[in-house]
């Protein structure tokens, strides 16, 4: 049975649960411990899909085709063991599947209730595949005092209380601010959240306190005291310059030590930390740097392309280079004189996307690229402009758009190179969808299959491959009743699925390198093993700076 590790925040939001979560995993995996990470998200929404970018950032889609919080991302970056549909709750999904249960009868008759139904939901999910792994580690999502967490708060003091002891131990994130009139780092605002989750029957056998400045000692020996845990499983966190240093930071500062000495493993193996010291050196001994530009919908938050951006690194990482990257809003590209905003990249990427603000914009990155030569890295609806562009500008049809901005418009006024999809074969089943379905889980979702031609340059970024696995996340697809006369135009559609049905893949064979996809390679990146697609990106845009 594996033991649990139920993470928690306090004093703030956005302490970085999630990137602890993952360097405390990537540290027990160093010890030779297998690991599995799940998030438990408060809020009422079944899922993030149909929250906004600007609202939640990213959605982390799983191979089998789960729409998740971002945390899974960071879960699956550091310990590269990929995240499954049952990695991730939310109390929408909870109370939705005890209605679900109550309308069917299961209940037979009782009267509902957070405790025990709900709580018994949350313990139930907890609890799955626990005798695949050697340590469960649970991050609740919020902040300690939040009136929404209570009920997964409280389904893990029963949790606790219904296992061997010893099984389960509590890490608690806290804030330590610092004042800087008295020079003072404050230590209330931890005791205060500790209080709180004592009050509902917990308590953190290991503290993490953030802070900008050095802990002193006797401060730690203080927290020890009065949040009644051991002065060893105090353990300091500090900002640091990249979230790949976090593993070895927080090694040095004791904490798989610590939560290992919480479970009495003792002697506990010894941690194997080769991979994440090559991580940082790759990060810190560059040569050059590249310059990238992201012409986006959603810049004003760039969690929202947060993928990308860790995708971007690791590509440098495996080119031994720095990657800079601007974000660029579409929106400004169509403004009079935006153009020039693209000046002085070594490469453009143009990621997903919904709804039409903007994508005039993209289609005017793509034939920048096109015709300055800019290596190109068009992602989901970033490779649908692309389409876009060629279509217009080679191929002669000068109207040609997306159904996806008639359908918001409510009148036609493209010919519809990307239309709705309406069907297509998920494994041995085929998937059928409307436009007027939900939007909540009714897109493209999860892993699929790509056939890649021989000698195509996306086939050369995944070493001679031609066949090849990427997760998706889109309800609109290029036309291929179009592919004939594009490729006539000079644009080679390289990637299709397996029943030769569904465009993957667009390039130009003629181009330093332009590269269109309709899944999101990003989700799949990691430092140790980048994103064959974003390593050879940035492998032209190196050659393109020098070339400069």
């Amino acid at each position: 049975m594996a033991r649990y590790i139920f993470i928690t925040g306090g004093v703030v939001s956005s302490l970085g649960k999630g990137l602890a979560s993952a360097a405390l995993g990537a540290l027990l995996q160093a010890r030779g411990f297998t690991v599995r990470l799940r998030k438990l998200d408060p809020y009422l929404n079944v899922d993030p899909g149909t929250m906004s970018p600007f609202e939640h950032g990213e959605v982390f889609v799983t191979d089998d085709g789960a729409e998740t919080d971002l945390d899974l991302g960071h879960y699956e970056r550091f310990t590269g063991v990929h995240a499954r549909q049952t990695d991730s709750i939310s109390s929408g999904r909870i109370y939705s599947n005890v209605l679900e249960k109550e309308r069917r009868g299961e209940y037979l008759g009782k009267t509902i209730q957070v405790i025990p139904h709900v709580t018994n939901e949350i313990k139930h999910f907890i609890a799955i595949g626990d005798d695949e792994v050697d340590f469960m580690l649970c991050e609740i999502g919020g902040t300690v005092g939040d009136i929404e967490g209570l009920p997964f708060f409280e389904a893990i003091r029963q949790f606790t209380h219904e296992r061997p002891r010893g099984e389960c131990i509590l890490m608690h994130l806290t804030l330590l601010p610092y004042l800087a009139a008295s020079g003072e780092l404050k230590t209330k605002p931890t005791q205060h959240s500790v209080k709180e989750l004592q009050s509902i029957g917990l308590a953190p056998d290991v503290l993490v306190c953030r802070s900008e400045h050095p802990i002193p000692e006797k401060e730690r020996a203080k927290i020890a005291l009065f949040c009644n845990v051991r002065p060893d499983a105090v353990i300091p966190a500090y900002d640091l310059k990249s979230i790949y240093e976090a593993p070895l930071a927080y090694h040095r500062a004791g904490l798989d030590q610590a939560v290992l000495n919480a479970f009495q493993i003792s002697p506990a193996p010894r941690p194997d930390l080769t991979r994440w010291e090559d991580v940082l050196d790759r990060l810190t001994n560059t040569d050059g740097q590249v310059n990238i530009a992201i012409v986006g919908k959603y810049t004003q938050l760039e969690d929202a392309y947060k993928s990308i951006a860790e995708a971007l690194t690791h590509g440098g990482m495996a080119n031994r280079v720095r990657v800079k990257s601007d974000w660029i809003a579409a929106e400004d590209i169509e403004a009079e004189g935006g153009l020039h905003l693209l000046d002085g990249y070594h490469g453009i990427i143009v990621p997903g996307g919904f709804g039409e603000r903007g994508t005039e914009g993209m289609v005017t990155a793509a034939r920048y690229a096109r015709e300055k030569n800019v290596p190109y890295l068009g992602i989901c609806l970033g490779m649908q402009m692309a389409v876009i562009e060629a279509a217009r500008n080679l191929a002669g049809i000068e109207d040609a758009g997306s159904e996806e901005f008639d359908h918001e418009a409510g009148k036609t006024r493209f010919t519809p190179i990307v239309y709705h999809l309406k069907e297509w074969v998920q494994g041995n089943y085929k998937v059928q969808r409307s436009v007027n379905d939900d939007k909540g889980g009714t897109m493209r979702l999860g892993s699929y299959t790509a056939i890649l031609k021989p000698d195509s340059k996306i086939s050369e970024a995944y070493d001679g491959d031609l066949e090849i696995e990427d997760r998706h996340r889109h309800r609109y697809e290029v036309d291929s009743s179009y592919i004939p006369k594009l490729e006539e135009a000079g644009l080679s559609f390289s990637g299709m699925s397996p029943d030769g049905k569904l465009p993957e893949a667009v390039e130009y064979p003629d181009h330093r390198w332009f590269i269109g996809v309709q899944a999101h390679p990003e989700l799949k990146s990691k430092p140790f093993e980048p994103a064959p697609l974003f390593a050879g990106f940035i492998e032209a845009a190196k050659e393109g700076a020098r070339l400069v």
